[in-house]
């Protein structure tokens, strides 16, 4: 079963776009990765998912981007506007590329099918994914979830 979300319109730091895919601690993503993860978002900023990866069609490359705190640090990445929207969701075990693409292959075939959504995939409005297993837990049982966002619209 997949479930329909609104994410909301907000103001992102985004790291620049990495063609190599690198996490490494000197890597484009990885490099953002530690300075999104020093900061800590006071109580009532902490809603999830604050931080999505995507891959972006035109400069074919990832992204990654971290919805600013009210502290505005940005850490000399540059901002963007992120415009929210409807999202189709699911989840799978991060790393297992067979269950993600045949989820990704079932969520198309559902929008296409469906009577009232429409893919909504657009300049800056990609796929998009996200860990939402919390930090410890990855520790303890050695993998995290990753949960997938699908931009959609409604029919006009």
């Amino acid at each position: 079963m997949f479930r329909i979300i609104s994410l909301p319109p907000f103001k992102a730091v985004a790291s620049e776009v990495d063609k190599e895919f690198d996490f490494s601690s000197t890597g484009k993503l990885g490099i953002f990765d530690a300075f999104f993860s020093t900061i800590t978002p006071k109580p009532h900023e902490s809603f999830m998912p604050r931080d999505f990866l995507y891959y972006d069609e035109q400069q074919e490359g990832m992204v990654w981007i971290w919805a600013l705190t009210e502290s505005g640090e940005t850490g000399g990445f540059d901002t963007l506007d992120f415009e929210g929207g409807y999202y189709l969701t699911f989840d799978y075990r991060d790393g297992d590329d067979e269950a993600r693409d045949k989820l990704y292959q079932e969520a198309l075939h559902y929008i296409e099918q469906s009577a009232i959504f429409a893919l909504d995939i657009r300049k800056n409005h990609y796929s998009m994914g996200h860990i939402i297993t919390p930090p410890d837990i990855i520790k303890a049982q050695g993998w995290a979830q990753m949960e997938a966002f699908i931009p959609v619209r409604l029919f006009e």
